[in-house]
């Protein structure tokens, strides 16, 4: 199978794994207790915790509305400084009913943050160079057509039609177009 064809990797299960336990710990559920809540068996919620099973996305949808959570409280993994995501390779949790529907969270927002979002068209010439933004600020990217570098300054990455990146916004950053017709969208999430 070529790269084309090739379907998005499947969430790690590592990440689903600590999210169960550290949310079903915050709440004082015992396993059988959210197992019964979520409609799930209490073995299934077991192997789910100890990184084995394979869920669907029905089934950790059921988890996170069970503990109260956001469906992206369970998926999102720990997030580094800066993060890119290339297109086709975040981790995506996919339906057991719609064969051909499958979701990558690219983020998920913190509570009470407010997010502003920014079609931008930029050409091939010098660095749109960005002082900091508030404290706080985070910046998501992704890219919809052309080529980009961009980033905290020191630490720009190249990005194509489809990848993501995230950073922080109140430090210094760039945005450069490589290629004419260069668009992306920006969202500045302000916590």
């Amino acid at each position: 199978m070529d790269d084309d064809t090739a379907p998005p990797p499947r969430l790690p299960l590592d990440w689903l794994a600590a999210a169960l336990r550290r949310e079903r710990t915050r709440v004082g559920l015992s396993l059988s207790e959210l197992a019964k809540r979520a409609g799930i068996a209490k073995s299934t919620l077991s192997q789910l915790e100890a990184a084995s099973g394979n869920p669907s996305m029905e089934t950790i949808w059921a988890l996170a509305v069970a503990l109260g959570v956001p469906f992206s409280a369970l998926v999102e993994p720990p997030v580094p400084a800066v993060r890119v995501i290339r297109a086709g390779q975040g981790p995506a949790t996919r339906s057991g009913q719609l064969g051909g529907y499958s979701a990558a969270l690219l983020s998920a927002s913190p509570p009470g943050a407010r997010r502003d979002l920014y079609d931008v068209q930029i050409e091939p010439g010098p660095a749109h160079e960005s002082e900091p933004h508030i404290p706080g600020t985070v910046e998501h990217l992704v890219v919809a057509a052309g080529r980009v570098k961009a980033g905290p300054r020191g630490a720009e990455e190249e990005l194509g039609a489809g990848d993501y990146m995230t950073y922080r916004g109140d430090i210094a950053h760039s945005y450069r177009a490589l290629v004419p017709g260069t668009k992306f969208v920006l969202v500045m999430q302000h916590v």
